[in-house]
């Protein structure tokens, strides 16, 4: 077996762990809302303001789609809509003080699970797994990059 093929199989596992764990993680979560809402939700706390549209983009969904669920989000408070200092004409989606809340919450919440799992590890696997924490933090940079290159 060649290197690039022993570095594809490596891969391919890694791939296959981490997207099993995190799944498992996602239907684990409180379900209080859709993962759609959610993720729009951390993406403005990440990203700031956002118009409807550029939120649509980033969530894959059709614009009357995103328009619903924010008249959503902002009938439960967890998000407002205020003029765009810059541009009178456009509208911005901001988070409130709730939803920021809800995503802070939410990150706690999810950690806290890990945190339970990892605490049932054996001492040289819980050593293997900080090794890889740059490696992981590198990994999490690289898709979110990704994810933000896809706003117009």
């Amino acid at each position: 077996m060649s290197r690039q093929d022993a570095t594809r199989g490596a891969s391919t596992a890694i791939g296959s762990a981490l997207y099993e764990l995190a799944t498992r993680a996602v239907k684990r979560l409180p379900r209080e809302m859709s993962i759609t809402s959610a993720e729009t939700l951390a993406t403005l706390h990440r990203a700031g303001p956002r118009r409807i549209t550029d939120l649509a983009v980033i969530a894959g969904v059709t614009q009357p789609a995103m328009t619903v669920l924010v008249r959503v989000m902002e009938e439960s408070g967890l998000v407002e809509r205020r003029g765009d200092a810059s541009d009178k004409r456009v509208t911005l989606v901001c988070l409130t003080e709730a939803g920021a809340s809800y995503v802070q919450a939410r990150r706690r919440a999810g950690a806290d699970a890990f945190v339970r799992l990892i605490d049932e590890l054996a001492d040289d696997e819980v050593e293997a797994l900080t090794a890889a924490l740059p490696a992981l933090a590198h990994l999490a940079e690289i898709e979110r990059r990704d994810h933000e290159g896809r706003k117009p």
